[in-house]
């Protein structure tokens, strides 16, 4: 089982990424993360990581007492901070030198380590990248993780932004990591787990969110989690 002692996140429209924070409890064994098509940039309290997009829910054991903070990219955005094509790091884990000169990143872990706000520290090595750096978020594609995000069908999605759907695949997985309809698969599977946190029945939950039937939410829950709906709530 996984237990928190505390959780928190902002958004933050300077580094345009979600700040958060997090601190294993005691007793804590294992850490489920959800896919949800964001790029995460994380302090693990000595160095930095990038976590890429997963196509399926990565599990991983815990340290009690370990405090994380970390910038979340909306899908879309990180690829601009990063750098890189999202679809190099689908499903990695990597030390952010592999991205970055390493004399640069020592020096930004450095400057986390000693800040008296480690989340200020974090934050402000995107709001630097986004400022000096030679890429700007695809704002298209931002708009059709939007769209998509709200239950629009892929083709709705590459007509607003005036792309054919082969056009659209290529962009995304530069912006996204994989291609429009995995993401559409992960954003849904966001939206089915939001509701059914909330209390919505199953059977409502597949409705609201988009499947065809029940029993088609369970089979996506299972394929992208590994677990059942009923055990992610």
């Amino acid at each position: 089982m996984y237990r928190e002692t505390m959780y928190r996140e902002w958004w933050s429209p300077q580094a345009q990424a979600v700040v958060w924070t997090r601190t294993v409890a005691p007793g804590a064994t294992e850490l489920r993360i959800l896919p949800d098509g964001c790029l995460d940039i994380i302090w693990l309290g000595d160095r930095l990581i990038v976590a890429g997009p997963d196509t399926a829910a990565q599990v991983g054991a815990e340290r009690a007492g370990m405090r994380y903070v970390g910038l979340r990219f909306p899908p879309g955005t990180g690829p601009a901070v990063l750098g890189v094509p999202a679809h190099e790091l689908r499903d990695r884990r990597v030390p952010l030198e592999a991205l970055w000169p390493a004399a640069w990143v020592r020096r930004l872990a450095g400057r986390v380590a000693e800040a008296a706000d480690p989340t200020g520290a974090v934050e402000s090595i995107a709001v630097e990248r986004l400022r000096t750096g030679d890429r700007a978020p695809d704002r298209a594609m931002r708009a059709v993780a939007t769209m998509l995000g709200a239950g629009s069908p892929v083709a709705a999605a590459a007509d607003a932004v005036g792309l054919s759907e082969r056009q659209l695949h290529r962009r995304s997985l530069d912006a996204f990591g994989y291609g429009p309809k995995t993401l559409a698969r992960v954003l849904r599977l966001g939206r089915a787990v939001g509701l059914a946190r909330d209390g919505v029945p199953f059977a409502t939950v597949a409705a609201r969110a988009g499947y065809a039937d029940q029993a088609h939410l369970s089979r996506e829950v299972r394929s992208l989690t590994g677990v059942p709906l009923r055990s992610l709530i």
